[in-house]
C-alpha cells in the first residue's frame, strides 16, 4: 500500500452524540481519508455540544442524511436504534459504519445488505481494536507457527457492571445489551482475526441480580431493571478445529484471568484486552514460561489517549478508514459487513444456546481479515500522526 492509497477524504456525519461519541470527534482526524463535516442527535443539546466543543457542523437527523457533503455516516446510536438509523442513512445514499453491535439480529443484517447491495453502498461496523499493533502482532505470531496451530484457549471479560460510572447505563442491562452483546464483539471479533470463523456454539447464562442503581451523575440512586443475562459461559468451537472458552460477566469483583490465552500445539500466546489496541503480547514455549515479546514498532501501539487510568493507544475509526479505503479501491475492508454479521450470529447464537439449552450452529461463515501491518497502518494515517497528543476523558 502506497501513500496515495487513501488520499481521497470522505465526508463524516456522526448520528448519536453520547458518551462514545467523543472519542470518534477526537480521532477520526487523524486519518488522511476521512473528514467530520455534520453531527447529529436525537438530542439537540447533545450534537450542539459537541458542535461546539468540535467545531462541526451540528445538524436534524433527516438534514444530515440529506447533507451532499456527507460520504458516510458513523452510526454511535444505542444498540436498539443501530439498525434503523443505518437503514435510513443506506436508503439516504450514505456509507455506513455502526459501534458495534451494528445489528441485534441475522435478519436485521440481512435487510442492510441488501439495501447497500442494490444501491453500491459499504457497510462496517466497529470494533476495530483487533486492528490495533499488539494484536496484529500476536496474529503475526500465530500466522509464522510461533505457537503451532492453535487448538483451545480461553476468553474472559469480567467486571461489576457499568452503573456505578455511566449516568445513563439502562441501555446496557436492557435487550441488545449485556456483556455479551456489549463487550463479546471485541473477544470474537479478534478471535476470528486469530483463529478464523466459528462453527458452533453452547452456553449456559444467568443474571444475579434483577436491578442496578446508577452512581453517577444527574440520576444518581435510580434503580435500572436488569433484562437481559449478565453472566455468560460460552464454549466456541472454530472451523479450524479449534475448541476456546468464552465467558463474560458482569457480576464479578474481582478475578485472576487473563484477557485472552490461546494454546498451540507448539506453545501459547497471551494476548492483551481485546477493548484496547496495545498492551503486552506473551509467549511460552515447550519451555511452559510465557514472557513478554516486544512488540513490533507498528504506529497503532503507540499510546496517544488519556483516559482516566491513564494514557493508552486508541485508535477507534481505523476501521472506518480502511472501509473507505475499499470504497476508493474495490478491495476487501476489515471490519466488513461479512465479518460483523458472523460476529452477530456467533453472539446472538451464545445467547439462544444459554436460553434452549442446546448447541447451536452458526449458519454465517467469514474469511479472516487481511492483516494490518505496518506500512498498511501507516498509509492510513495522516503524516503528520507519529504519537499524537490527543486529550480526553474516559469513555
Amino acid at each position: 500500500m502506497t501513500r496515495e492509497y487513501g488520499t481521497k477524504q470522505y465526508g463524516v456525519g456522526i448520528i448519536g452524540c453520547g458518551n462514545i461519541s467523543g472519542a470518534y470527534f477526537k480521532l477520526i482526524p487523524l486519518y488522511r481519508n476521512l473528514k467530520l463535516v455534520a453531527c447529529a442527535d436525537i438530542n439537540p443539546a447533545a450534537s450542539k455540544a459537541r458542535s461546539e466543543e468540535f467545531g462541526v457542523a451540528a445538524q436534524e437527523i433527516d438534514d444530515l442524511l440529506s447533507n451532499p457533503a456527507v460520504d458516510v455516516v458513523v452510526n454511535l446510536t444505542v444498540p436498539e436504534a443501530h439498525y434503523p438509523v443505518s437503514r435510513r442513512a443506506l436508503e439516504a445514499g450514505k456509507h455506513v459504519y455502526s459501534e458495534k453491535p451494528f445489528v441485534l439480529t441475522l435478519e436485521q443484517g440481512e435487510a442492510l445488505r441488501g439495501i447497500a447491495d442494490a444501491k453500491g453502498l459499504k457497510v462496517g461496523s466497529a470494533p476495530d481494536t483487533y486492528l490495533g499493533g499488539s494484536h496484529q502482532f500476536a496474529r503475526h505470531l500465530i500466522d509464522s507457527g510461533s505457537v503451532g496451530k492453535i487448538m483451545s484457549g480461553t476468553a474472559h471479560v469480567l467486571g461489576p457492571g457499568m452503573e456505578s460510572w455511566h449516568p445513563n447505563p439502562d441501555f446496557f442491562f436492557a435487550p441488545g445489551g449485556g456483556p455479551i452483546l456489549d463487550m463479546g464483539p471485541y473477544y470474537v471479533n479478534n478471535l476470528v482475526n486469530l483463529v478464523g470463523p466459528v462453527k458452533r456454539v453452547v452456553a449456559l447464562a444467568n443474571k444475579a441480580h434483577e436491578e442496578r442503581t446508577i452512581g453517577n451523575g444527574p440520576r444518581a440512586g435510580e434503580k435500572v431493571p436488569v433484562i437481559v443475562a449478565t453472566n455468560i459461559h460460552a464454549v466456541l468451537e472454530f472451523e479450524s478445529g479449534a475448541q476456546i472458552s468464552l465467558m463474560t460477566s458482569w457480576d464479578v469483583w474481582a478475578h485472576r484471568h487473563q484477557n485472552m490465552e490461546l494454546y498451540g500445539t507448539e506453545g501459547a500466546i497471551f494476548v492483551p484486552d481485546p477493548n484496547f489496541f496495545g498492551g503486552t503480547v506473551e509467549v511460552a514455549g515447550k519451555d511452559r514460561e510465557p514472557k513478554p515479546v516486544e512488540v513490533w514498532d507498528h504506529p497503532l501501539t503507540a499510546k496517544n489517549y488519556a483516559f482516566d487510568w491513564g494514557v493508552q493507544a486508541n485508535y477507534r475509526g481505523i476501521g472506518l478508514s480502511d472501509m473507505m479505503v475499499a470504497v476508493t479501491s474495490g478491495r476487501d475492508y476489515r471490519c466488513s459487513l461479512d465479518r460483523s454479521l458472523h460476529t452477530i450470529d456467533v453472539l446472538t447464537a451464545i445467547l439462544r444456546s444459554a436460553e434452549e439449552g442446546r448447541a447451536i450452529d452458526i449458519v454465517t461463515t467469514c474469511t479472516q481479515p487481511e492483516a494490518l501491518g505496518i506500512e498498511e497502518a501507516r498509509a492510513l494515517l495522516r503524516d503528520d500522526v507519529a504519537a499524537p497528543a490527543v486529550e480526553a476523558a474516559a469513555e
